[in-house]
């Protein structure tokens, strides 16, 4: 296990360094500057703020000196926020966006769970059908449609929630909804067939004849094996939460890490759009290295490659 993980780790800096020369060059070929939005500016306050910020050296110079930084996890001061270092507004949004994160991820995988079971249990009946929908409905509609249908319905209409903010649980309740439902159909539909396939094994069958119930069987025999592919989505699901978290967070009006990424990116505040992308990248990177070590708890029969035996 020990060697698995050190290998994991090598390939994850490898990795690391190939995001970051991608995000470097092509926010290098990206037309303008930061500075170009700004009316009436005058090249000489232009130019010496390009010297400030080390825009003016030659390329592989600024490679070089956004390497170092990033390898020092130091991303440099915001060019558009006066003041304010990128790992400032790192440190101060990104708590907001784990938080809505979590809360998402648990609704999604908590209810996709529970319709799988329910879909795969009354395979063909009444339950199985209306679960589907649900599913369906879930994977057909884009999460910023179902914000807005949440806020028009929910917030406005019958004022249960507030439309947007982020002053409490109860301002999370809407953006966690809209983000995990559409997972939460990815994971029904996962769980769904898994179950089927398990409910038809011998084990299962040999615990039904010794008389135990169905859920009782579901929950003891069939369920732990049945969770491997749904373990293994979790790594596209931590990025589908934190990538959709982008528009939901400009929507509900939230202070996260996801909304200052897209008002980084509409004023081409360079150090603000590599310091998250990296950032991003590295919990990433991560996620998928815990996920592949989930795989040998769940079920013991899976051997990690390059693990101690």
């Amino acid at each position: 296990m020990l060697n698995y993980i050190l290998k994991r780790l090598v390939y994850i800096l490898i990795a690391l360094l190939l995001i970051i020369t991608a995000t470097f060059f092509l926010m290098k070929l990206a037309p303008g500057s930061p500075f170009a939005s700004e009316k009436n500016f005058p090249p000489e306050i232009e130019a010496q703020l390009m010297a400030k910020y080390g825009l003016d050296n030659p390329w592989y110079i600024q490679y070089k000196d956004y390497l170092i930084s990033t390898l020092t996890f130091d991303f440099g001061e915001s060019t558009k926020y006066t003041g304010r270092s990128t790992n400032d507004i790192i440190f101060e949004s990104f708590p907001i966006s784990l938080t809505l994160g979590i809360e998402a991820m648990l609704l999604a995988i908590s209810f996709g769970v529970f319709l799988g079971i329910v879909s795969a249990l009354y395979h063909n009946k009444i339950p199985d059908y209306i679960s589907t929908i649900i599913a369906i409905f879930g994977i057909s509609v884009p999460s910023f449609i179902l914000a807005g249908l949440l806020q028009y319905y929910l917030a406005f209409e019958l004022k249960l929630f507030p439309v947007s903010g982020w002053k409490g649980f109860i301002y999370s309740v809407l953006p966690a909804s809209a983000i995990a439902l559409t997972q939460a159909g990815f994971i029904a539909k996962l769980t769904r067939s898994s179950m089927l396939e398990h409910t038809h094994s011998d084990y299962v069958k040999l615990a039904r004849a010794k008389g135990l119930g169905k859920w009782t069987t579901v929950f003891k025999h069939t369920l732990r094996n049945a969770l491997l592919p749904v373990v293994t989505y979790l790594g596209p699901l931590t990025a589908a939460v934190v990538t959709g978290s982008f528009i939901i967070e400009q929507i509900f009006a939230i202070p996260g890490l996801g909304r200052h990424f897209v008002t980084s990116i509409t004023n081409r505040d360079y150090t603000v759009i590599m310091g998250t992308t990296v950032f991003y990248s590295i919990i990433l990177l991560f996620c998928v290295l815990i996920i592949d070590i989930l795989y040998s708890v769940i079920d013991p029969r899976i051997k990690l490659k390059g693990a101690k035996k």
